[in-house]
């Protein structure tokens, strides 16, 4: 399995005993793996950011897919911290998708909105890459009641 790709020790082991491995053994053999600098958790995390983060997804879905992957909240932090610019990332995800020029009405706004929300990137995330180009309307204006 390492041959492939890097691997969180805590994924690498649920893999190993989902196919039917003993757990303690496995544990073992992932300790020797770790001694041997063939695993290394601070390495996959940065591989993973670095990786997802070329095909545009967000500090918010990597944090979640490395968290499913066993890695420790610091870490995940940490690695996401070292990453990317995310605003800019942001901007250049939408721009790739949906081009040069900023959404002209709502409707197209909350599309290009979701679009970036589902790649994981955070409110401010997509404001910022969003531009302000769309007035916003006045909502303490109650007077149209």
């Amino acid at each position: 399995m390492l041959a492939r790709r890097e691997h969180a020790s805590g994924d690498l082991l649920a893999k190993l005993t989902e196919r039917g491995y003993d757990a303690v053994v496995c544990q073992g053999v992932i300790d020797e793996l770790i001694d041997e600098r063939f695993l290394d958790d601070v390495r996959f995390a940065s591989v993973y950011v670095r990786s997802h983060a070329a095909r545009g997804h967000g500090p918010r879905r990597l944090k979640q897919d490395m968290s499913a992957a066993g890695l420790p909240a610091d870490l995940i932090e940490t690695a996401l911290a070292e990453g990317p610019d995310w605003h800019q990332l942001a901007q250049h995800t939408r721009q790739r998708k949906f081009g040069e020029e900023p959404p002209a009405d709502w409707a197209e706004r909350s599309r290009q909105s979701r679009f970036l929300q589902y790649r994981g990137f955070s409110n401010d995330h997509i404001r910022s890459a969003m531009g302000s180009s769309v007035v916003q309307p006045d909502m303490d204006d109650e007077t149209d009641l």
